[in-house]
């Protein structure tokens, strides 16, 4: 089965992180772009750059970045080819975002056709 990881994120938390600390988070983002499940996935630049698009009435309106009213912001997504959902879970808690970085991920299943 099929899932993506979706990283949500809080910027503030990675303010004060030192270049060490970095170094051993980016190692363990990376085990788990190394685990045989995954298939996918990458980080995605600050919000700041991101463009929303919205069609009201028909016409397209494009602004900049998402200006949602949330602090976690969505940082990156792996995607994992799973034999379970507990398995999906299993790779997900490993992600710094969640265990180190006081972040959220949610597991969702991807719809094949």
């Amino acid at each position: 089965m099929k899932y993506a990881l979706l990283l949500y994120d809080n910027p503030a938390n990675w303010e004060n992180v030192s270049e060490q600390e970095m170094q051993s988070l980016y190692a363990d983002y990376m085990s788990v772009s190394n685990a045989q499940e995954t298939y996918g996935g990458a980080e995605l630049h600050p919000p700041q750059s991101a463009k929303t698009l919205r069609q009201p009435n028909g016409e397209l309106l494009v602004t900049d970045g998402p200006f949602t009213e949330t602090k976690e912001i969505i940082s990156g997504i792996y995607l994992v080819d799973a034999d379970s959902e507990e398995r999906a879970i299993e790779l997900a808690s490993q992600i710094p975002t969640l265990s180190k970085m006081g972040g959220v991920i949610e597991v969702r299943r991807i719809v094949e056709r």
